[in-house]
C-alpha cells in the first residue's frame, strides 16, 4: 500500500473535511480504499494461520466506512480522518450482547498506526458477563495478564473510561477490583507508520495481533449472560 499517499490524503481531508472536497478527490480515495482492501485481505490470511475463527472473515465487511454518523453528534464533520478495520468471527466486528473479541487497527492522518484486540465498550449484559468471569476465573485471568507476549507488546489492559468506584455488587476488596472497574477489555498500542517499508505493514500487524491472542482466547471463554438487565 502507498502509505505516504494515504497519509497525505488523510492529512488534506483533515484540513478540508467537507463533501465538495471529498467528491473532488474521490478518485484518490477509491484507489487508496482498494489498496487498503488488499492489506485487510492479506492480514486476515495471516491471522487465520494462528486463529482459525477469523480465517473466513470477509475483508470488505471488516473495513469501516469513512463516512461519520453525525445524526446525534455535535461534531458535524462528515468524514473520518483515518482508515480502519475490525476483524472478528462471522464478521461481527461491533460490540454485541453475544460478545466476542475483535482485532482492530487504523491508520491516522498524522502518520501513526494503532492496533490491538479485545472488546471495546461491550454492552451491559456482555460487560457483566466478563466481570463475572474475572471473578470466577481469577486464576486464568491473572495468568492471561502475565502472558509474556501480551505484556511485552501492550503492557496492561487499557483503562479508558474506567470507573472511579467498583460496579454495584463488586467487592471493593477483591484483588482484581481495578480490572473489575474497566468498561473495556482491550489492548492497543500506537506506533509511527513505517512509511519507507510498506511491505512490513501486514507482518507488523499480524505479529502484534498474535501477541494479543491470549486476551482473545480468554474473552472467548466468557460464558454468555442470559439474565435480563435492569
Amino acid at each position: 500500500m502507498h502509505l505516504r499517499d494515504l497519509t497525505q490524503f488523510l492529512s488534506e481531508l483533515s484540513e478540508n473535511n467537507t463533501r465538495p472536497w471529498f467528491i473532488m478527490n474521490k478518485p484518490r480515495y477509491d484507489i487508496l480504499r482498494a489498496e487498503f482492501l488488499e492489506v485487510v485481505t492479506e492480514l486476515i490470511k495471516e491471522l487465520g494461520s494462528f486463529d482459525k475463527q477469523v480465517a473466513a472473515c470477509d475483508p470488505k465487511k471488516a473495513m469501516f466506512r469513512i463516512h461519520r454518523d453525525v445524526r446525534f453528534a455535535k461534531d458535524k464533520r462528515p468524514y473520518k480522518t483515518h482508515f480502519s478495520a475490525g476483524i472478528a468471527p462471522l464478521n461481527k466486528r461491533r460490540p454485541s450482547a453475544a460478545g466476542g473479541p475483535t482485532y482492530y487497527f487504523h491508520i491516522e492522518a498524522n502518520g501513526n498506526l494503532l492496533f490491538g484486540a479485545g472488546e471495546y465498550l461491550p454492552p451491559a449484559p456482555r460487560l457483566k458477563a466478563i466481570r463475572e468471569h474475572v471473578v470466577n476465573d481469577a486464576t486464568g485471568f491473572s495468568k492471561m495478564l502475565k502472558n509474556k507476549h501480551l505484556r511485552t507488546t501492550y503492557g496492561d489492559l487499557q483503562t479508558e473510561d474506567k470507573l472511579q468506584r467498583p460496579p454495584k455488587g463488586v467487592d471493593p476488596n477483591h484483588p482484581l477490583v481495578e480490572y473489575l472497574k474497566l468498561k473495556s477489555f482491550f489492548v492497543w498500542v500506537e506506533v509511527p507508520l513505517l512509511l519507507n517499508a510498506p511491505e512490513l505493514l501486514v507482518p507488523q500487524l499480524a505479529s502484534g495481533m498474535k501477541d494479543a491472542f491470549a486476551l482473545v482466547t480468554w474473552l472467548r471463554s466468557v460464558p454468555e449472560n442470559h439474565q435480563e438487565q435492569d
